[in-house]
């Protein structure tokens, strides 16, 4: 079942655990949906944490913020980007410092940001403020192997993977199956997300593209 939640105009973050590499929810707000990125649940003010903000600064822009510091690591124009009489969906994903923000049905990021020491994600918070309440619908289905279906290529970059992408093995963290052009050629490979490259095998040789 999902995670059904209301936070109030006070900029309290409700924690959960993770269920997932991504985190999928819906939200009702006039603005400033916020998430919180953590190791521990309730993290103290010197925790390390990485904080998304959607539709801040009166629903005009997002936001990714580290350890409640300005200026932002990475920040974008979103007019108008949430209702406060609709639910609208939204997915992050974060793997190996790879942080993505995307729409529901988008498969590609409108906000990223690639975190040089990260975070032992494990925790969850949301929260509201700046004169928005919110109501929330929060995915909780964890992360199954990839099974039988149709499959299709989806563009990337940076090592940000895309939502329900194929799950091919693992060395110190997940790898993923991807393709890249290497020497007049598109040829398969891992997707290595700390890394933010695709290897792929050519002449006896690994090559990070």
């Amino acid at each position: 079942m999902p995670i059904e939640l209301k936070t109030q105009d006070t900029l309290e973050y409700v924690f959960h655990p993770v269920p997932s590499r991504t985190l999928r929810f819906k939200v009702r707000a006039a603005n400033d949906a916020h998430i919180m990125l953590s190791a521990t649940a309730n993290p103290e003010g010197s925790d390390p944490v990485l904080e998304v903000f959607i539709g801040g600064w009166s629903n005009q822009k997002s936001a990714i913020r580290r350890d409640r510091a300005t200026p932002d690591k990475a920040n974008v124009e979103t007019p108008d980007i949430l209702s406060n009489d609709e639910l609208r969906g939204f997915w992050i994903n974060y793997l190996g410092g790879a942080i993505a923000v995307g729409k529901e049905s988008e498969v590609e990021p409108f906000l990223t940001w690639t975190d040089p020491s990260p975070i032992n994600v494990a925790f969850f918070g949301v929260s509201t403020g700046y004169g928005a309440s919110g109501e929330w619908v929060i995915d909780d289905t964890p992360d199954v192997p990839s099974a039988s279906g149709e499959v299709a290529w989806v563009p990337s970059q940076g090592g940000v993977i895309p939502p329900n992408a194929v799950l091919g093995g693992f060395d110190n963290e997940n790898l993923y199956v991807g393709r890249a052009q290497h020497e007049g050629g598109v040829i398969p490979g891992k997707v290595l997300s700390s890394h933010g490259v695709c290897y792929v095998a050519w002449g006896g040789a690994e090559h990070g593209k």
